[in-house]
């Protein structure tokens, strides 16, 4: 994967791909749990959200540039 990508002219971080990638694989994990009320087992629903974020984002962006 290169490291920039041109968009219009303009060269965009890679890792910007992976990053919307993270959000919404975040959306369909959230809406998973939010629906069969997951979050009853979880301490604090937003640093839940935030936690699986991070996990989502360094996982594919150790996987991308190894």
């Amino acid at each position: 994967m290169p490291h920039e990508i041109a968009l219009a002219d303009a060269l965009v971080p890679g890792i910007l791909l992976i990053y919307a990638g993270c959000l919404l694989v975040l959306w369909v994990v959230d809406t998973i749990v939010g629906r069969y009320g997951l979050y009853r087992y979880v301490w604090h629903p937003s640093l839940f959200r935030v936690a699986v974020f991070f996990v989502l984002f360094g996982a594919a962006g150790l996987l991308l540039y190894t």
